[in-house]
């Protein structure tokens, strides 16, 4: 069975505005681009001879009306070209939207993403964000093209990566209220080696840098509890079950009602978030949008 060959979009083009216009010479007039007479003429030709069927009859000189095939074909297209004009202005201006897929450690989703979006919305309201938790933060999500940005710690940048500082974390030790080292401003890893330890998953990346600062300090705990989030950290740690070493965006630390906590003085730590992406993304509004109203240090 032999195919019909594709119609081309300029010969639907001029067929739509001999339609609309009512005729060849006022459809010349009415193109959106210059145009002769006879070339809208062959285009229409060229279109039929391809349908293998007329579209058009003459009522009058220049007076042309659709057949009953030439009418259903005009409703398919016109749609196409008489929305063509707002959607290229759409295009132009940057205010379409469409989904822009963010993947993130846990305490961003908590604590940076929610004011982040808000002033995203504001900015590009058509905008539509789907988020998901990174329990373990690496590129592998951007470059499989999972998803459009990743936000979170990450240890080292791959040249492929283009990534901006949008927060700092700042680590914190908690202990219970009612613990006998509560009350001083400054608290010795050390003086804690006997009480348990409160800790992220191993396969997660805190635990990783949790683990870090403890060899530091030259701490190795008698017993670890892992728990998968900090939210159940900080009940397990307000319900006297143990201590930690928690992340915070805040750099005052979390504020719980049952939990102290007090910033590590030596060494000072912090570790910047960055929102990263991929350097050969292209042209992108929604990317442009997101890094506008990017939280600034």
């Amino acid at each position: 069975m032999t195919q019909s060959p594709p119609i081309q979009l300029h010969r639907l083009e001029g067929f739509y505005w001999v339609v609309k216009a009512g005729g060849y010479s006022k459809a010349a007039r009415a193109f959106p681009y210059p145009i002769t007479q006879p070339a809208v003429h062959q285009q229409v030709k060229k279109l039929e001879r391809e349908l293998g069927m007329t579209l058009l009859e003459r009522v009058a000189k220049d007076r042309m009306l659709p057949t009953p095939a030439g009418r259903h074909l005009f409703d398919f297209v016109a749609p196409f070209f008489e929305e063509l004009p707002q959607v290229v202005r759409i295009l132009r201006a940057a205010e379409y939207g469409g989904v822009f897929r963010i993947h993130a450690q846990g305490i961003m989703l908590r604590h940076l993403l929610p004011s982040w979006l808000k002033r995203l919305k504001r900015k590009q309201p058509e905008i539509q964000v789907h988020l998901s938790e990174m329990m373990r933060f690496d590129v592998a999500p951007l470059l499989s093209g999972e998803t459009d940005m990743i936000v979170g710690y990450l240890p080292q940048v791959p040249d492929e990566i283009a990534s901006v500082e949008v927060g700092l974390i700042h680590p914190f030790l908690v202990l219970p209220r009612e613990h006998r080292l509560a009350r001083r401003q400054r608290v010795r890893l050390a003086d804690l080696a006997g009480d348990s330890f409160l800790s992220y998953p191993p396969e997660h990346l805190v635990y990783g840098l949790q683990m870090e600062v403890l060899a530091e300090h030259g701490v190795e705990p008698q017993r670890i509890v892992s728990s998968s989030s900090a939210d159940t950290i900080l009940g397990f740690v307000e319900a006297g079950l143990g201590y930690s070493l928690v992340p915070s965006l805040d750099p005052r630390g979390p504020r719980i009602k049952g939990v102290v906590a007090r910033p590590l003085k030596l060494p000072r730590l912090e570790y910047p978030v960055l929102a990263a992406w991929r350097k050969d993304t292209p042209e992108n509004v929604l990317l442009d949008a997101v890094l506008a109203t990017a939280p600034a240090l």
